[in-house]
């Protein structure tokens, strides 16, 4: 059998759902002054490192694999995280492709030495290709959503991949418009 053949096999074959709480993850980490911009908070850069670990964390549990960032939207920073914070990073699968998956993001920080609760502080939708040891995209396991949430955030990421889709198609069409008018940038 060659390659080719057990390749279109394998693309072919039933890979059993998984439920988003199998994959489902917090990561959680003190703020310290290393992690600060020049106006004493914390940077954006460093809250996306961790937005992007935790996702990353996710996608490689639940398609048991290697996944790679392909692409980050909406990354929203909706109050400033100080040093001293407890950031908490709750990542999870929200829709699942063929081999891609988008994984949802919360950022919730609250203070290390009071009791009160976390406050949202940021949020991002990140998309994750799942890998093989050469790099080639492998197929993932579907999501199974389990809760009214959970449906609704599937819903949603469905609509965002059209758009991204969407987007992509608007801008390759002008671009081959733009060469084949002779631009060329």
């Amino acid at each position: 059998m060659t390659d080719q053949a057990t390749t279109a096999e394998a693309d072919t074959e039933e890979i059993p759902g998984k439920p988003i709480s199998a994959s489902r993850t917090t990561l959680s980490h003190i703020m310290t002054h290393s992690d600060t911009n020049l106006l004493g908070t914390v940077h954006g850069g460093v809250i996306m490192k961790l937005v992007d670990d935790a996702a990353g964390a996710v996608a490689g549990r639940h398609s048991g694999g290697p996944a790679v960032t392909a692409s980050m939207d909406e990354m929203a920073f909706l109050e400033p995280v100080r040093v001293g914070d407890l950031v908490h990073v709750k990542a999870q699968v929200n829709w699942t492709g063929r081999t891609s998956m988008e994984v949802g993001v919360r950022v919730l920080a609250e203070r290390w030495n009071e009791s009160t609760p976390p406050t949202q502080v940021g949020s991002a939708y990140l998309v994750f290709a799942a890998v093989d040891a050469d790099g080639k995209p492998r197929r993932v396991p579907p999501v199974i959503p389990e809760t009214d949430r959970d449906r609704r955030r599937n819903q949603e990421a469905q609509i965002r991949r059209t758009h991204r889709l969407a987007r992509r198609r608007a801008i390759m069409e002008l671009r081959a418009e733009r060469a084949a008018e002779g631009f060329d940038d």
